[in-house]
C-alpha cells in the first residue's frame, strides 16, 4: 500500500474522538467562539429594541435600520483587528491574543446591557454603542480565524473533527441567543421586554465572558515564542510575514469570498429574515423567536454529528459541492415576501441543511489555503474583509431591498458571491496547494 493510500485509509477510520487534553483545549477556544456568535446574534435579533432606545427615528422600521447599520459598523473593524492582532499572533504567539479577544467581546456586551438610552444621556448613547461595536469588531476580526487556526495547531490531524467541534459551539452561541430571548418573551410582557428586558441577554454575555477568560488562561502556546524572538535578526534576511501574505494573495482573496458569501447567507437566516418578520411584517415575536430557536437546535446538533464523520471525506470536495448547493438554496428567501409565520418557518428550515454544511467547514477551508506561519495575518485579513464587506451588510441590504420592492435582487447577489467563492477556491488550490486536510 502506498503512503498516500495508507493516509487515506487512516483518515477513513477516524471516529472524531480526541484526547482529554485536546478536548479541554478545544473547549477553552470554542466557548469563546460561542460567546462571539451569541453576542453578534443577540445584537441582530434585538435590533428593533436597540433602535428604539439608542437610535430613535420616525418609524420602528427606520430605527431598526439604524441599529442594523451599527451592526454593520462592527464588521468594518474586523479587517483591522484581524490584520493587527493576527500579525502579532504570527510573531509573538496565539495565547495572549485569544485572551484579549474574549475580554473585548465581554466588555462590549456588558456595557451595552447597562448603558442608558438616548432619552437619558442624549447623543452619547449611540456614540458609546458604536464604540463598543468597534471594539468587538476588532476582537471578532481575530477571534474566529485565529481561534480555528490555533485549534488546528493543537489538534493537527483531525480537521473535520475540529470543524464540527467549533461548528457545534458556534451554533450553540446562535442557539442561545434566540433561546434566551424566547424565554424572556414568555416571562415578560411585551412592554417590559421593550423597555428593559432586552438588556438581560447582553449582561449575561458580559458575565459569561469572565468564565471563558479564565478558561483561556490555561491554554498552551503553539508558537515557539522564545525561538521567534531569538530569530528576529535572521528575519531581516528572510521574507517577512507580509511578504509571504503577498505571495499567497490569491488564497487571501479566495478567503474573502469563501467567508463573505456564506456569512451573508448566514446573517440572512439568523438576523435578516427574523428582523424582516418582526419589523416589516409584524409577526408575533414569540413565534419568530421560537422558530429561530428550533432552527438553532438543528444547526447545533447537526454540527456535532458532522464532527464525527467529516474526516472520512476530502474537505475540498465537500466544500465545492456544498457551496454550489448554496446557490439555488438562497432563492428560498423569495418565498417569504409577505406576512405569514408558516412561510417564515418554511424558508428558515428549507435552507438549514446547506447552511449547516457550509458554516461547519468554511473557516477550516480558509485555513487550508494558507501555510501555518502566515495564517494569523492572512486569515485575519481575508476573514475580516469577507465578513465586513458581505456578512455585516447582509441584514441591512435585505430589509432595504424589501422596502424598495426589489427583494428579488438579494438572492441573486448572494448566489453570485457563492459562485465567485468556488472559482477562487479552485484557482487558489491549484496554484498554491492546500495545507490542511485533503
Amino acid at each position: 500500500m502506498s503512503v498516500q493510500a495508507a493516509a487515506v485509509a487512516e483518515s477513513a477510520q477516524l471516529t472524531g474522538k480526541a484526547t482529554k487534553t485536546e478536548r479541554k483545549n478545544l473547549r477553552a477556544l470554542s466557548w469563546g467562539h460561542a460567546l462571539e456568535w451569541y453576542d453578534w446574534a443577540i445584537f441582530g435579533l434585538l435590533s428593533s429594541y436597540l433602535g428604539a432606545h439608542f437610535f430613535p427615528a420616525d418609524s420602528e422600521l427606520a430605527s431598526t435600520l439604524n441599529a442594523l447599520a451599527v451592526f454593520a459598523v462592527g464588521f468594518v473593524a474586523r479587517p483591522l483587528g484581524g490584520v493587527i492582532f493576527g500579525s502579532i499572533a504570527d510573531r509573538l504567539g496565539r495565547r495572549k491574543i485569544m485572551i484579549f479577544a474574549i475580554a473585548a467581546v465581554a466588555i462590549g456586551s456588558f456595557v451595552m446591557g447597562v448603558l442608558p438610552g438616548y432619552e437619558t444621556i442624549g447623543v452619547a448613547a449611540p456614540i458609546i454603542v458604536v464604540a463598543m461595536r468597534l471594539l468587538q469588531g476588532l476582537s471578532a476580526g481575530v477571534e474566529a480565524p485565529l481561534g480555528t487556526a490555533y485549534a488546528l495547531e493543537l489538534v493537527p490531524n483531525r480537521p473535520g473533527y475540529v470543524s464540527g467541534f467549533f461548528g457545534f459551539f458556534n451554533n450553540l452561541g446562535n442557539l442561545l441567543a434566540p433561546l434566551s430571548i424566547f424565554f424572556l418573551t414568555q416571562m415578560l410582557t411585551g412592554d417590559n421586554l421593550a423597555e428593559w428586558g432586552w438588556r438581560i441577554p447582553f449582561i449575561i454575555g458580559g458575565l459569561f465572558g469572565l468564565m471563558v477568560l479564565w478558561l483561556r488562561t490555561t491554554l498552551p502556546e503553539t508558537l515557539d515564542v522564545t525561538a521567534a524572538r531569538a530569530s528576529m535578526d535572521e528575519k531581516m534576511k528572510q521574507p517577512s510575514v507580509w511578504g509571504d501574505v503577498r505571495k499567497y494573495w490569491l488564497s487571501v482573496l479566495a478567503t474573502v469570498f469563501i467567508v463573505g458569501a456564506i456569512q451573508a447567507y448566514n446573517y440572512t437566516w439568523i438576523a435578516g429574515l427574523p428582523n424582516l418578520a418582526r419589523a416589516a411584517f409584524q409577526e408575533d415575536p414569540s413565534a419568530v423567536f421560537g422558530i429561530t430557536t428550533a432552527f438553532g437546535v438543528f444547526m447545533t446538533l447537526g454540527a456535532l454529528f458532522l464532527s464525527r464523520i467529516l474526516d472520512r471525506f476530502a474537505m475540498s470536495k465537500v466544500f465545492v459541492v456544498t457551496r454550489l448547493l448554496a446557490i439555488p438554496t438562497i432563492f428560498l428567501a423569495l418565498l417569504y415576501t409577505e406576512p405569514g409565520i408558516g412561510g417564515f418557518a418554511s424558508v428558515m428550515f428549507g435552507g438549514a441543511i446547506v447552511l449547516l454544511l457550509n458554516m461547519t467547514i468554511f473557516v477550516t477551508i480558509s485555513n487550508s489555503l494558507l501555510p501555518q506561519h502566515i495564517r494569523g495575518t492572512g486569515l485575519g485579513l481575508g476573514y475580516g474583509f469577507g465578513v465586513a464587506l458581505f456578512g455585516g451588510t447582509a441584514s441591512y441590504l435585505l430589509l432595504w431591498l424589501q422596502g424598495e420592492g426589489m427583494f428579488w435582487v438579494f438572492p441573486v447577489y448572494i448566489a453570485i458571491l457563492c459562485a465567485i467563492s468556488v472559482v477562487l477556491y479552485v484557482l487558489a488550490k491549484n496554484r498554491n496547494g492546500i495545507f490542511v486536510g485533503k
